[in-house]
């Protein structure tokens, strides 16, 4: 009888972990089975991070044998494509590509935020990092950060707007600290996403914007605006001639934002797996990484445990930021 009563729960635990080993391998069988999967993006098409998505997409469709669909369910810097996935089946049939203001900045600065990143996600994998800079429209002769400060002093009066992708974002708080350190008055102008804003920098609606790399750098490229400033440890490979806001004295700001794949909590980790395997194939096409590139990333692969460490200590920068900052969640 005791031996029984000690082999009882032994048994019962190989049964549970067959039991969840045959579903994990019953859903990766479902997510070979033809099916498209959903690649939700929280930013509508023809922006930046619709363009990675379309690239990466494209080449995972090869790699997976599946249709790979491109969701755009735009709006609220990302927050309605995060409830879409939160509310999605973890079967494998729905994945998430997102930067950090999502994951990272979003759920601290919005009270109810419909979702909780840290339960109702896993990351799969990283796959890039990039830079926020502050770029001086064609309005301006500027051609760093202190011609155009001093350009405000001297032709604004000291007070000016600088546009931003979205409210409570990360260049909204960049704003604040030129406007601290400067000692000058510069606001932050949310827009609905980077387009309209680049639109109004080069009609020279607005003289100023902080927004991506990807988001600026071919009219960079092309002279129709300047990058000026640029966040992270070192220089952009892509803007070897732009200062770092580390060079120029601002602190806290050598972590790069990320962009990375997620799935709904549960996904079964064959899945999760076989996506990161998939995503690493894919980054390693010279054709896939010299695109990325030359859209402003980093690229780089980053496995599950590794991204979820980047985006873990990405937020707690930002948490402490946010707080000092005096900013009150929406």
């Amino acid at each position: 009888m005791v031996f029984s009563m000690r082999v009882q729960p032994v048994r019962r635990a190989i049964s549970v972990g067959l039991f969840m080993a045959a579903a994990g391998l019953c859903s990766l069988a479902q997510a070979q089975s033809g099916t498209p999967v959903r690649l939700l993006v929280g930013f509508p098409a023809g922006a930046g991070t619709d363009a990675i998505a379309r690239t990466l997409g494209e080449k995972l469709k090869d790699v997976l044998g599946v249709p790979v669909v491109v969701e755009n369910r735009a709006g609220a810097g990302g927050q309605i494509a995060a409830t879409v996935l939160k509310s999605s089946p973890a079967d494998g049939h729905t994945l998430f590509l997102s930067h950090d203001h999502t994951i990272s900045i979003l759920p601290q600065v919005v009270k109810n935020p419909g979702f909780n990143p840290a339960t109702d996600f896993v990351p799969v994998a990283g796959f890039a990092t990039f830079a926020n800079v502050l770029a001086v429209s064609g309005g301006t002769p500027a051609k760093s950060i202190d011609e155009y400060v001093k350009w405000v002093r001297t032709q604004k009066g000291g007070k000016e707007t600088i546009g931003i992708p979205a409210p409570a974002s990360i260049p909204e708080f960049l704003v604040k600290m030129i406007s601290d350190k400067y000692k000058i008055d510069v606001q932050p102008a949310p827009y609905r996403g980077s387009a309209p804003m680049t639109a109004d920098m080069l009609g020279n609606q607005i003289t100023a914007g902080i927004a991506s790399v990807p988001d600026f750098i071919e009219n960079h490229k092309a002279g129709k605006v300047r990058i000026v400033a640029s966040i992270g440890a070192k220089r952009q490979a892509v803007l070897p001639n732009v200062p770092t806001f580390t060079e120029l004295g601002f602190s806290n700001l050598e972590d790069l934002p990320y962009y990375g794949i997620f799935a709904p909590v549960g996904t079964p980790q064959p899945i999760i797996d076989k996506y990161g395997d998939a995503l690493q194939k894919v980054l390693a096409m010279p054709d896939v990484k010299q695109k990325l590139t030359t859209m402003g990333l980093t690229v780089g692969y980053e496995p599950q445990g590794q991204f979820a460490g980047r985006v873990r200590t990405y937020t707690q920068t930002w948490e402490k930021i946010i707080q000092s900052s005096g900013f009150k969640p929406l």
